[in-house]
């Protein structure tokens, strides 16, 4: 598949996160799911972290919410193709649960991560508010991916404006051609599904899962543009090389992608190659829904 001409849809998330329950040959459960298309040589991270997320939740009674994971990219993984999540029930305590998921792809590994699970408790909140610079800004005001690529016939240009289920709109600007304003480490990025998707679309799991398997699907697409923003180098620039190496994620608040959600996003450092970037999920009410914190090979154009 070399053409993106599918209209404006969350089928790709959705089939993304369609896993096939196969046979566990040494661990506890074991599922199937095939990455999805993307312009490059290998698949989006992301399809490895939402389906490994999908694997994990999927082996924890109903009581029990995700509230933390963490994951290492080991090895590129093959586009179209099956990769395998074994998931292994490390412990099931009174107040919370521990999983750990391994993914192979052609026999070898190629993502690992650990999830931690919590029977949820009452008891006084606080929360970080949103930057006002990102969150007074009306999302529907800002342009979309395809409104700022309109004219660009590449196969990049119509997968970022079509091609990932959800619609995303920058403050100040998107960086996929060229970075405009000045060189800062943070911008925000204004994300909603293009259209709704059942409360039952990931399978197996329920409506407040399955949006948080969502963030944890979309939080890999943009997460490292702060780095990218602060070295003044667009997506398109020629001999940029990027790759996620390892991600965490914590779950504060239940939350739908259905509706606009503010990534607020941070570059904390650069350096040897690799950059670190920290973003964080509001919905339209300012309840702050998620926290990332990503390292990613970053090798700038010489």
């Amino acid at each position: 598949m070399s053409e993106l001409t599918r209209p404006l849809t969350s089928d790709t998330f959705v089939a993304a996160t369609a896993l096939r329950e196969v046979d566990a040959k040494v661990y506890d459960l074991a599922f199937e799911a095939t990455t999805q298309y993307v312009p490059w040589p290998k698949a989006y991270g992301g399809d490895m972290v939402a389906q490994g997320t999908t694997a994990m939740l999927r082996s924890v009674s109903a009581d029990r919410t995700l509230h933390s994971m963490h994951s290492y990219f080991m090895r590129p993984v093959d586009i179209g193709a099956p990769v395998r999540y074994e998931v292994e029930k490390l412990r099931d305590g009174r107040g919370y649960s521990t999983r750990h998921v391994r993914a192979f792809q052609n026999g070898k590994p190629v993502y690992v991560s650990m999830g931690s699970f919590h029977v949820l408790e009452s008891g006084p909140e606080f929360t970080s508010d949103a930057p006002a610079a990102l969150s007074e800004i009306d999302p529907e005001s800002l342009r979309s991916a395809a409104d700022v690529l309109n004219g660009v016939d590449t196969a990049p240009a119509r997968y970022w404006s079509a091609g990932r289920s959800f619609d995303m709109r920058h403050v100040p600007s998107p960086v996929y051609l060229e970075v405009d304003g000045e060189r800062v480490g943070h911008q925000g990025v204004w994300i909603r599904a293009f259209s709704p998707f059942a409360d039952d679309a990931v399978a197996g799991l329920g409506a407040d899962d399955a949006h948080r398997v969502a963030l944890a699907y979309v939080c890999d697409y943009t997460i490292l543009e702060s780095v990218l923003r602060a070295h003044g180098t667009p997506w398109a620039a020629e001999g940029l090389a990027t790759a996620s190496l390892d991600h965490s994620m914590w779950f504060h608040r239940a939350g739908r992608l259905d509706d606009w959600v503010l990534y607020a996003q941070e570059a904390v450092s650069s350096q040897h190659n690799r950059g670190l970037a920290t973003g964080r999920f509001f919905d339209r009410s300012g309840r702050l829904l998620a926290t990332v914190a990503q390292e990613g090979m970053v090798r700038l154009p010489h």
